[in-house]
């Protein structure tokens, strides 16, 4: 089955999304036809006002999505908020001139001859971002996004539900009740109280293995518009991630997207041999000043070749640019730390902006690797892994990847807890694989490497 645009977006991302790309659009397009920007703007180009504006506003709302301005934790926090911002700002502007050239609308005319173009649009943009965020701030003051969610379960599931639902959003999601009551009688008769005192957004349901619900009252409540979840599915909903606790191998055998398409991994290949190609061509120079700077710095080789998992287990080399002493595995292989001494300066730096990865298009292009996917972890780790992690080994069902879901949602992994972590975000993408979470994945790779996250 062929998912391309299934995926769940929290209805206050969507809203505040659209919101700021229509104020934006209306802003840009009126100071265009003011004049304010451009007072002796050609003819032609006040025809194409409206498409100007148009790649203005798509420009900096698609590096806005790429830096990460729209993340729930980020809608909430100011101060990351306003970095994230800024640094938006500073990446979308030279990327209007890529998007322009691609829709034929000439603005190096402009560029040229009026720099303050840059800044009044700039102004405008920000002018928006902040009355908007302000308008959606006193929204949530107001609770006018906050849905009441009722839990239904028994023992220490049901409480740990009860938290995930005030804590993990406590803006967006509010408490109506826990019933936990084991006898069915008295469990629906507390669900209807609660259907009585509140207007319920969904019920969620987190029973103990063998534990009795009402289903027949949830059933009424399904029937009546009423969302009924298990908790394991809003979890992964709202955190973008599995809960490792509550699945089981039925869960597997029973869960939507584990299973393989042809067509749709063809589709996948394709994609990764023209990404790679055009990757390789525009990285080169820059690949070969890295090689001539790994070389100059210290004695060895420029790459370093290392054993890896890919799909089903099978084993392969995967090869990056060399960023640690020819001697750092003298003693076995061992997780990089923070400021690892085994790092060499150049090293550094090309694990912060993610240039040591580059070499691995060369995997792709050979098929053992693809775009996106879990990262290919080591023999040596799988196994140490498989042996505390249920369900380690699920993660080799689809290619490895360079970028993937764990990636751009979790810091580097040194640690049991940590490689536990990522699987949970790893068994979420493959879940969920689809065209537009592969976008995803991918622009927010963008803020990953701009903010060096998780580098070590």
């Amino acid at each position: 089955m062929i998912r391309p645009f299934e995926r769940y977006i929290p209805i206050e991302v969507f809203v505040l999304c659209v919101l700021e790309l229509g104020l934006s659009f209306a802003a840009i397009y009126a100071l265009l036809l003011s004049g304010a920007v451009y007072p002796a703007m050609p003819s032609i180009l006040q025809s194409q006002a409206a498409d100007l504006a148009a790649v203005l506003t798509f420009t900096i709302a698609a590096t806005s999505l790429a830096i990460g301005l729209y993340r729930p934790e980020i809608i909430t926090e100011r101060r990351r908020f306003l970095a994230n911002a800024a640094v938006a700002a500073a990446v979308a502007f030279p990327a209007m001139l890529v998007v322009s050239t691609i829709f034929d609308i000439d603005l190096s005319h402009i560029f040229v001859h009026h720099s303050l173009l840059l800044l009044k649009v700039l102004v405008a943009w920000a002018i928006c971002l902040l009355v908007t965020r302000w308008i959606f701030g006193l929204v949530l003051r107001l609770r006018l996004f906050q849905r009441s969610v009722l839990v239904v379960g028994t023992g220490d599931r049901a409480v740990r539900a009860s938290e995930a639902v005030r804590s993990q959003r406590a803006r967006f999601f509010e408490l109506a009740g826990l019933v936990t009551d084991p006898a069915p009688e008295e469990a629906t008769e507390a669900v209807r109280t609660k259907l009585r005192e509140n207007r319920l957004w969904g019920i969620v349901v987190a029973p103990e293995a063998g534990a009795a619900i009402p289903a027949a009252e949830l059933m009424r409540c399904k029937l009546s518009g009423v969302r009924v979840i298990d908790d394991v599915t809003f979890r992964e909903q709202q955190l973008g991630r599995i809960d490792l606790d509550h699945v089981d191998t039925n869960w597997f055998l029973f869960a939507d997207g584990f299973a393989a398409s042809r067509f749709a991994d063809t589709l996948r290949r394709i994609g990764d041999i023209v990404l790679s190609l055009m990757f390789l061509v525009f990285t080169l120079p820059l690949m070969l000043v890295t090689a001539l700077a790994i070389k100059f710095e210290s004695a060895g080789p420029v790459f370093y070749r290392q054993e890896r998992v890919g799909l089903g287990g099978r084993r392969f080399t995967l090869t990056k640019f060399r960023s640690m002493r020819t001697d750092a595995e003298a003693q076995g292989p061992v997780w990089a730390a923070q400021k690892d001494p085994r790092i060499t300066r150049v090293g550094a730096f090309i694990r912060c902006t993610r240039i040591d990865e580059l070499p691995q298009l060369l995997n792709v292009l050979r098929g053992e690797m693809s775009f996106i996917g879990p990262r290919p972890e080591r023999p040596h780790f799988v196994q140490q892994l498989s042996q505390v992690v249920p369900f380690y080994q699920e993660r080799c069902s689809v290619k490895p990847g360079i970028t993937g879901w764990a990636q751009v949602n979790y810091p580097y992994g040194a640690s049991v807890e940590d490689a536990r972590a990522k699987l949970s975000y790893d068994l979420y993408y493959i879940k969920n694989r689809s065209l537009l979470l592969d976008l995803i994945i991918l622009v927010a790779t963008v803020r990953v490497i701009l903010f060096q996250e998780g580098a070590r």
